[in-house]
């Protein structure tokens, strides 16, 4: 194993740091004050968490606080509002714990936690009684929350689900063991994929993990496991050098050998996070099970928003006999603001970096908004004599009878969410209810009225 520079610590040897750990992290790498100050406070809201690995080997310290790898992981000035921060900056100095909390309370309620309907739309039934740690929004897949995979081995600030990681459990989805799931898949045999997600599953022992997916393969209906994990590009270790990584690669094999798809679902957002011998290695050793492995990553400003960074990040993937699967839109949830692309942005540098990739990895799909009805690319621009517009169409949707349908919605430079465009007046009533609960419709009908009358 290999020293740390500037630590006795050995990297192979996880060890998490947070928020109080800011000043030895900061001595080390030589922080700002102003940075420092600035981790504090926005760690308030939101969660902070980091490894050496991602320490020694990830960031390029000469480059902070403009480095991408800082920024996707350490909380910094911006990704709250200027009166947010000094609500807590004067809160923080007087003391009052009761007054912190409150106003903690009201900012991240701010920040939309559970964006898309997710508690509202998704939470499955049994009975009466809704199921915890479940999610299901497509016919096919069933999203699974075991409690003890709600962790990560380091936080990306931009993360849609950073209210998993915040210490509240009215904000948490978990589940405590798998028996649930069972039930509710015996009575739902449509379902044909399981992802099991978080947090990040990875971070269980493989004897936890175990458990939560050998009775799975006991449900002849499941097909295919999903495992959503950050670990290959923030610890890779996972799958070569911990104590229990050959029971997990053992575990892989069990399930690929029983007739299942096991998929890693990886999260790659720079190309750096592929560079090193130990990411090579960890997918190297997951492939030779027979898993395969799925990449996909939001467009985030700051991080990967231009061309030459996907291109790079999807011929990474490819070299590495993983696919490129998806370019996700940063949803409109925690520092949404800071970190947003425009869609006419986001079209033009996928599109951009698209068209440098061999056939065989054009396999990739975006620019992809994850929204309430389903799953939303643009597919790019249309000019018309009656304008610009955006191309849109479903690639999976909570109707089922919407998937593959399009449709278009007016050309803005700025919108960067769903719900901030204007759809096409002509489009059908099915999607457009599904959309805005038809508060386009209504408005169409308003515009017409108002111009028969005069």
């Amino acid at each position: 194993m290999t020293l740390l520079a500037g630590s006795s610590l050995e990297v192979g040897r996880f060890r998490a740091y947070g928020p109080r750990h800011i000043d030895e992290i900061g001595d080390r790498y030589g922080l700002s004050e102003d940075a420092r100050e600035a981790i504090r406070l926005i760690s308030l809201v939101l969660p902070f968490r980091v490894n050496d690995y991602v320490l020694s080997q990830l960031i390029d310290w000469s480059r902070v606080p403009d480095d991408p790898i800082y920024r996707l992981v350490f909380p910094q000035h911006g990704m709250l509002s200027d009166e947010q921060e000094r609500i807590l900056s004067v809160l923080s100095a007087t003391g009052d714990r009761s007054r912190l909390q409150e106003a903690v309370r009201t900012i991240r309620a701010d920040l939309n936690p559970h964006p898309s309907g997710q508690k509202e739309l998704n939470v499955p039934t049994l009975g009466d009684e809704p199921v915890p740690g479940l999610q299901h929004k497509y016919r096919e897949t069933v999203l699974y929350f075991p409690s003890q995979g709600q962790t990560c081995h380091a936080y990306c600030t931009y993360c849609f689900r950073w209210a998993q990681f915040v210490g509240d459990a009215d904000l948490r989805f978990a589940a405590p063991n798998p028996d649930q799931l069972i039930t509710y898949l015996g009575r739902h045999p449509d379902v044909s994929d399981v992802l099991i997600t978080g947090g990040d599953p990875m971070i269980m022992t493989t004897e936890r993990l175990r458990g939560h997916i050998e009775p799975l393969l006991a449900v002849d209906t499941v097909r295919t496991i999903r495992i959503g994990s950050k670990s290959p590009a923030y610890w890779p270790y996972r799958y070569t050098t911990d104590p229990d990584a050959d029971d997990l690669l053992r575990l892989f094999e069990r399930v690929v050998a029983s007739g299942r798809t096991l998929a890693l679902m990886a999260h790659y957002s720079h190309p750096r996070e592929l560079e090193t011998d130990e990411a090579r290695a960890a997918l190297a050793r997951v492939r030779s099970t027979g898993a395969v492995v799925y990449c996909q990553a939001p467009l985030i400003k700051y991080v990967n928003d231009d061309v030459d960074t996907w291109a790079r990040l999807w011929r990474l993937q490819f070299a590495a006999g993983a696919v490129p699967y998806y370019q996700f839109v940063e949803r409109d949830t925690g520092p949404h603001a800071y970190f947003r692309v425009p869609l006419a942005r986001s079209v033009e540098i996928f599109h951009g970096a698209f068209r440098t990739l061999p056939g065989l990895a054009r396999t990739v799909r975006g620019p992809v908004m994850s929204a309430t009805p389903g799953k939303v690319i643009v597919d790019g621009v249309e000019e018309t004599p009656q304008g610009r517009y955006f191309r849109l169409r479903f690639m999976q949707a909570r109707q089922p009878s919407l998937v593959g349908r399009p449709f278009r919605a007016h050309y803005s430079p700025t919108a960067a969410w769903l719900t901030e465009l204007e759809l096409d007046p002509d489009t059908p009533d099915d999607i457009m209810t599904a959309i805005d609960g038809g508060a386009a419709r209504i408005g169409r009908w308003t515009r017409e009225a108002a111009h028969v009358q005069s």
